[in-house]
């Protein structure tokens, strides 16, 4: 059982892996790192350069507890997809870099994306 568990853990970084050694965020084109768990969604803009975190938002933020986002979905990440918009637009970013880290571009990933597009982002 421990031998699986720490397979698929290693696995994982992999993959993730795999999509960062492609995927660099400056600070015209940030990178736009989504991180999915068993309960919540986090989204960040990276300034990979100097190492700096733009903008963030998530699923347990303060504006979204005790409400329909609190949790990971599909509704949610529309919502986080729109709201990292309006973050980078206050940032003055146009454009950025989706880094989806071991997690297929299908369901609510794209969902996100997709919100996000339409708020403005272009990637």
């Amino acid at each position: 059982m421990r031998n699986t568990i720490i397979k698929r853990q290693a696995m994982r970084k992999r993959r993730s892996m795999r999509v960062r050694k492609h995927v660099r965020g400056t600070e015209i084109k940030p990178r736009m790192s989504v991180v999915k768990t068993n309960k919540h969604l986090q989204v960040q803009l990276i300034d990979d350069e100097k190492g700096v975190t733009l903008g963030s938002i998530s699923t347990y933020a303060k504006e979204f507890r005790d409400t329909e986002y609190a949790r990971k979905g599909k509704v949610a990440a529309k919502k986080l997809g729109q709201r990292i918009a309006e973050i980078a637009q206050q940032c003055h970013v146009k454009e950025v870099v989706f880094d989806r880290g071991p997690s297929n571009y299908q369901g609510i990933l794209a969902e996100l994306a997709n919100a996000a597009r339409a708020a403005g982002l272009q990637f």
